[in-house]
């Protein structure tokens, strides 16, 4: 038997089928509690965030547009809980980089793993795992809050660009600067802080 589609879901839900939208929420907890705690760095916070997406998504659900996927949908309502819980409590988001990656091709690396490149030869930056990433951590946690959106929704939770436009809000040009422009500040920040030298062989690698 097929597995049903998020929107087939959704439909049955609307129809009367009990169980049809029991079984979004137990498809999308885990990864959406994920994606909250990245912002806002409480497990306790990304609990209540959840539960009150999956709840206006299910108030909502006649309002969904058939036309759309239901995982970006969900997502821009689980972001816009967690800013409001962010700016409710006068907090920046925060991005615990030492979480796995779940890109293709990067299973087991972490975030700080990808943002250190196409990786510093060995050597050429002298610093211990711990202060790598705390290093790392700091200037993550420098850049703008929606370049750090940019971030997640496209590592960790492989969205794609037009998606990506959907849960922030903004035209698909727009991401994709966001994200050039947070990659370019990054790589900046990390040669300034470990003393990459520009004519050094081994370079931060570059993301496009």
């Amino acid at each position: 038997m097929q597995t049903p589609t998020d929107e087939q879901l959704l439909s049955d839900h609307l129809t009367g089928r009990t169980d049809a939208f029991e079984l979004l929420v137990r498809r999308h907890t885990d990864e959406l509690h994920r994606f909250v705690l990245r912002f806002t760095n409480s497990s306790a916070a990304a609990d209540d965030v959840v539960q009150e997406a999956f709840l206006q998504a299910y108030l909502s659900a006649d309002r969904f547009d058939p036309g759309r996927r239901f995982r970006p949908w969900l997502f821009t309502i689980a972001a816009n809980k967690a800013r409001d819980w962010l700016r409710s409590r006068g907090r920046k988001s925060e991005v615990p980089l030492d979480a796995k990656v779940d890109s293709d091709g990067d299973v087991g690396k972490t975030f700080a793993d990808l943002m250190t490149g196409a990786e510093v030869e060995a050597g050429a930056v002298e610093l211990q795992a711990g202060e790598q990433r705390r290093v790392v951590r700091r200037i993550v946690e420098s850049l703008p809050d929606m370049f750090r959106e940019v971030l997640v929704l496209a590592y960790y939770h492989r969205f794609a660009y037009r998606e990506i436009a959907e849960v922030v809000g903004v035209p698909v040009g727009t991401v994709k600067s966001r994200l050039h422009a947070a990659i370019g500040r990054f790589a900046t920040a990390y040669q300034e802080a470990v003393g990459v030298e520009d004519g050094d062989e081994a370079e931060v690698g570059r993301w496009s």
